[in-house]
């Protein structure tokens, strides 16, 4: 039997390491891939694009906010790999009265590589976590240190606009970039005003390809409408996919540094 604490504070047990899984976020279900567990999950969300094998073969439970719990119950797990930010509680809370629910809650890559290393436990991929634990570490290790932070505001909706606030995974990144984050007082996800960024003191305003697709049309209308900021694109994975990701957003969030210097 296995049994753990999740990072929500909720027992999960097993009666032996999971073999029918179904990954209710993109990121995790991501993780899972490069984990080697192909045979074991059988459901991802709409919006687990990577690997995209995986989409285009793997049984679509809903989106991360509006689940097919019937799909779900359907595809008779024995674990379901949820996230406190990313899934509706209420629908978490539904599927535990099922079956064992693994809910994560990271808001710094030290709680990410915890939740990497519960799911290799749960899976018995213990040494592979492990190792992947030990290899994210190390690009971040490398990432330069004591570097002038330039001050930033990371938009993830536009109309109404919405910012990235200190409490985020997305803000912790921010730090480990060098990036001085302007609303790192506020909390969560906070709407803001057009003057409200204009006044942030932001240097640069980083404009996120998800959840809301920025691209460059928008750089050229926000530019207009406040030319005195400077407005980048960024990839928004690199910046809230907590899971195996992190082994290649060390790399980009150095050459974005770099970029904005």
């Amino acid at each position: 039997m296995l049994a753990l604490t999740d990072q929500i504070g909720n027992t999960v047990v097993l009666q032996a390491p999971a073999k029918r899984i179904v990954s209710l976020v993109p990121s995790q279900t991501e993780l899972l891939y490069d984990m080697g567990l192909n045979a074991e999950v059988l459901g991802i969300t709409k919006f687990c694009v990577h690997p995209s094998s995986w989409f285009k073969s793997k049984t679509r439970i809903g989106g991360t906010k509006n689940l097919r719990i019937d799909k779900i119950l359907a595809l008779n797990p024995d674990l379901v790999i949820a996230n406190k930010e990313e899934n509706n509680p209420e629908q978490v809370l539904q599927l535990m009265q099922h079956m064992p629910v693994y809910t994560s809650d990271v808001q710094s890559i030290e709680q990410a590589l915890g939740m990497i290393e519960d799911i290799g436990l749960l899976t018995d991929k213990f040494a592979l976590a492990q190792q992947l634990i030990s290899n994210i570490e190390s690009v971040f290790e490398n990432l330069p240190a004591n570097l002038p932070a330039v001050k930033v505001a990371y938009l993830i909706w536009y109309n109404p606009m919405m910012v990235a606030g200190g409490d985020t995974f997305i803000s912790h990144m921010l730090q480990r970039a060098g990036l001085h984050n302007c609303f790192g007082q506020c909390k969560r996800y906070p709407q803001i005003t057009e003057a409200a960024l204009k006044d942030s003191g932001a240097e640069v305003v980083l404009l996120s390809t998800e959840p809301f697709p920025f691209g460059q049309t928008h750089v050229e209308a926000l530019s207009q409408l406040m030319p005195q900021k400077h407005f980048a694109l960024v990839d928004g994975e690199m910046f809230s996919w907590y899971g195996s990701r992190l082994l290649h957003a060390a790399g980009y969030l150095h050459a974005l540094r770099q970029q904005l210097s």
